[in-house]
């Protein structure tokens, strides 16, 4: 351990928090983005595949300022066909179109341990 004075003790402190903290957003933005890569392979290959470019058109967008790590997968062509696709839809003479889940069931497999990880990474300081 350094010796040091007593006038820079507040210093050093601020900027070890501060080192901790940079640490910290660093190793959550990289876990962050991990899961959302599982989460869009999971849901491109759940996804149907009558022709297949439905599937193609999944992408991870990337939101949030500093502190947020966010990540947004979405269908960037038919993102209004992906709700009647997860969960079915009534069909106009009467009946309903079977639901394909593809992106509840991704999302679930991959990002229920996130939170717990994200402690993880907390307690371990990065």
């Amino acid at each position: 351990m350094a010796n040091i004075p007593i006038d820079q003790l507040a210093h050093e402190i601020t900027s070890a928090v501060r080192e901790y903290t940079e640490d910290v957003a660093v190793a959550i933005d990289k876990k962050v983005d991990q899961v959302a890569n599982k989460v869009l392979k999971e849901a491109q290959a759940l996804a149907p595949k009558r022709t297949g470019e439905y599937a193609k058109t999944f992408v991870k967008t990337k939101e949030g300022g500093y502190g947020e790590h966010r990540r947004i997968i979405w269908n960037k062509k038919h993102y209004r066909r992906v709700h009647l696709l997860e969960f079915g839809h009534a069909k106009v003479n009467g009946g309903r179109v079977p639901a394909y889940p593809h992106l509840r069931p991704a999302y679930e497999k991959h990002a229920a341990n996130l939170p717990d990880e994200i402690k993880e990474i907390i307690r371990n300081g990065g």
